[in-house]
């Protein structure tokens, strides 16, 4: 049986007019870390609040653990924990104050479930008589995932845990949720940053409302067809915007310090290429093949569906 499914769902707001989820099926395993991956507007929050039964599709069923999002919402909400984008714990309330509330809404205590929280709880434990509102964001971060897990669900689904967190926040959090793994937790993530792709088993890629695939980061990489090739010169933008208008060049995209390319002819000749930039009078041009990453998949399939 799979932890999560949803089947031909469809959702769309302001009286049909914004189509947020489009015809999205997919499948979770259980035990499974699975990645949403998209940017803002993609559709994973409507994904997530139909999944933890906060929101109605318009077509198609999901279901949790073999429970209907729609019949059986409350067998559900006692199966899983969830983390907003949003922190929505009570600013107001401490650490501990927060805390108690959410395992007393479960009929639980911290106590009780103890073994699961603890690696993470120890380390905001000094901070239990401040306020959540006063924490940090990494800390924020911490609590909010504490209070998911009092409860010991069965399924975590965590909406982009890690926007606006420092970099060695994020990964203390994906430290921790491959720890919560072991302990046969299922957890669903979704997130902007496509470096944590490749910390999830499987991901799915997806860009307004439509799943562009779903697979293993490894094979969603090696599946890109073509030869990649970075490029870079003195005046990055100028050279962007001239590989544009060549006609040898399919697609050209800015990655930091280089361009990222592909050619309509994967044979050609890259000095041919390097002797035309250079004679449109820019100097110090590198051109080698890289190999891809999933940013550079993801906008590959985002072309293709754009044609």
């Amino acid at each position: 049986m799979s932890a999560v499914t949803l089947d031909h769902i469809t959702k769309t707001y302001d009286k049909g007019k914004v189509l947020a989820v489009d015809d999205v099926s997919l499948q979770v395993a259980e035990g499974e870390l699975f990645g949403l991956i998209g940017p803002d507007g993609a559709g994973k929050t409507s994904i997530f609040r139909i999944l933890t039964t906060l929101l109605l599709a318009d077509k198609g069923s999901a279901a949790v653990q073999g429970y209907d999002c729609v019949k059986d919402y409350r067998e559900i909400r006692s199966r899983i924990g969830y983390m907003p984008g949003r922190f929505s714990l009570y600013q107001d309330l401490t650490v501990k104050e927060n805390l108690d509330f959410f395992a007393t809404l479960f009929g639980s205590t911290i106590e009780s479930n103890y073994d699961l929280i603890k690696d993470i709880y120890d380390q905001i434990k000094p901070f239990n008589d401040r306020r959540a509102g006063k924490l940090s964001g990494g800390m924020k971060q911490k609590l909010a995932l504490c209070c998911a897990l009092i409860h010991k669900p069965e399924v975590l689904f965590l909406d982009e845990p890690t926007t606006g967190v420092d970099v060695v926040s994020r990964k203390e959090f994906w430290d921790m949720l491959k720890k919560l793994k072991t302990q046969g937790i299922t957890i669903v993530v979704s997130t902007p940053y496509m470096d944590e792709a490749m910390l999830c088993e499987r991901i799915a890629l997806i860009q307004n409302g439509k799943i562009m695939s779903v697979d293993t980061p490894e094979k969603i990489i090696a599946a890109y067809p073509v030869k990649l090739y970075a490029i870079k010169a003195d005046n990055i933008y100028r050279l962007l915007t001239d590989l544009r208008s060549m006609p040898e060049v399919d697609t050209s995209f800015a990655f930091g310090e280089y361009i990222h390319l592909t050619l309509k002819n994967e044979r050609a000749d890259t000095t041919a290429l390097q002797q035309a930039i250079e004679q449109r009078g820019h100097t110090h041009v590198t051109i080698k093949v890289i190999q891809p990453g999933i940013e550079d998949s993801f906008i590959r399939f985002m072309n293709q569906d754009s044609k």
